[in-house]
């Protein structure tokens, strides 16, 4: 009997732990834990910089189909008001940094910089949500695996349009977004009393605990010519108020074709387009950041080159030119290939945030570049969490006749993400 209560004890003490760890509290810090030691482990056998995705124009290439948009609202109003007359420019003040800005971070959260830069650019308005709220909508998780603490933390990156629907389909403000931005325009708005949201890349020590490249969001609220810096409202790392310098600035705006977000009062969208000018059109704006990236194609190298490139074709997939922006994305694939083996050269999260290559491949006809380029980014992945490259895939496999592959697909994308319209409307078409 001695021998054996010391093992009953341990059974006992075993059990105990046991059920405290299902107490939500503790299960939900010990699965967060577990998670990171399972995506270190996943990253050390698979290092996501090693999988290069190598395009191949097929032999026989199948007739490249019309394009058809999202059924999801489009990131831009569909009738959006005509330019008024252009006024005589006044000239900025030197300095400026708006009041009333409700700073906003991401904390307890995860890949949450969306949703709460998002709730800053409403609150700045008077909106009264949360960034929950605006997660519940834009990011709401996969059904039945709510974690404790937040609703799909594995959902990897708020698209833009996502945003800019979300306010003009579910707040009473109204939102538009564009490419091709410039810091003189960042401050033209900011000086009118209109702060920025701006998609940028930068370098961070991740919890991998190695330092790559991420998208990330930034929410521009100021500038100061003295000191050559915008005031930007950074949800993680920098905090608020924080100064980035004009090129350092641009240098992480350039991954994401100089992509910017603004948020408005309906009352006020006359004013917008007018401080906009010819960014009032969205096709000469994407025409203007195609320039931009000709320009850099030219005179950038290593990895700068490669986002040239890769905004070249961004900038064509706007323009609907998806042949020529097909062969953009060859060259920038082939320049991300031939960057030094590691993760602050190669950018490996790249298309967790931009979807264009998909566009351009899809639509000039060519589906096994689509499924080859989805199958690298999703198998880099310890959890192949991205409803886009699901989507897109199901549609090459659909478009090649593999249609039990292609409803495979669409499900997850949809099981992944419930408000992927875009998804939702596929299965409905193809009575999935």
């Amino acid at each position: 009997m001695k021998l054996k209560r010391p093992a009953l004890f341990a059974l006992i003490f075993l059990a105990l732990l046991v059920a405290l760890a299902f107490l939500p509290p503790i299960r939900s810090h010990l699965s967060w834990r577990i998670e990171n030691l399972r995506t270190r482990i996943f990253y050390a056998l698979h290092p996501p910089d090693e999988a290069v995705f190598v395009p191949t124009i097929q032999a026989t290439m199948p007739e490249a189909q019309t394009p058809t948009p999202f059924p999801s609202a489009t990131p831009f109003p569909a009738s959006e008001p005509t330019l008024p007359p252009t006024e005589t420019p006044t000239p900025l003040p030197a300095s400026l940094s708006l009041e009333g800005v409700v700073y906003v971070d991401q904390f307890n959260r995860w890949n949450y910089c969306g949703p709460a830069n998002l709730t800053m650019a409403l609150k700045f308005w008077g909106w009264s949500g949360d960034r929950d709220d605006v997660a519940k909508a834009i990011k709401p998780g996969v059904e039945g695996e709510k974690d404790f603490i937040q609703a799909g933390k594995s959902d990897k990156n708020v698209m833009p349009y996502e945003m800019v629907d979300f306010v003009n389909d579910e707040t009473a403000f109204r939102a538009l977004m564009r490419y091709g931005g410039d810091i003189a325009l960042i401050k033209k708005f900011v000086a009118a009393g209109f702060p920025v949201l701006a998609e940028k890349g930068y370098y961070e020590r991740d919890y991998t605990g190695k330092i790559s490249w991420m998208g990330h969001y930034q929410f521009v609220t100021g500038y100061d010519d003295a000191r050559g810096v915008l005031i930007v409202q950074d949800t993680y790392h920098d905090g608020p108020d924080f100064p980035i310098s004009y090129e350092e600035f641009r240098e992480g705006w350039r991954s994401f074709d100089y992509l910017f977000i603004l948020v408005y009062p309906p009352e006020r969208e006359d004013e917008v387009m007018t401080l906009l000018g010819d960014w009032s059109d969205r096709m000469w704006a994407a025409q203007r950041a195609l320039e931009i990236a000709e320009r850099e194609t030219q005179s950038l190298t290593g990895i700068d080159e490669f986002f040239a490139w890769f905004n070249k074709g961004t900038s064509l997939v706007q323009l609907q030119r998806y042949a020529e922006a097909a062969a953009a994305y060859d060259r920038a694939f082939s320049l991300y290939a031939q960057l030094e083996n590691d993760d602050t050269q190669r950018p490996y999260r790249m298309m967790w945030y931009q979807t264009g290559p998909y566009w351009a491949y899809y639509y000039s006809g060519r589906y096994q570049d689509v499924i080859a380029l989805a199958d690298t980014t999703l198998n880099a992945m310890p959890n192949p969490t991205l409803e886009e490259s699901l989507y897109w895939r199901a549609m090459a496999e659909y478009a090649l006749g593999q249609y039990g592959a292609a409803l495979d697909d669409m499900r997850e994308a949809v099981r992944l993400n419930p408000h992927f319209w875009a998804g939702v409307f596929k299965l409905q078409e193809w009575g999935g």
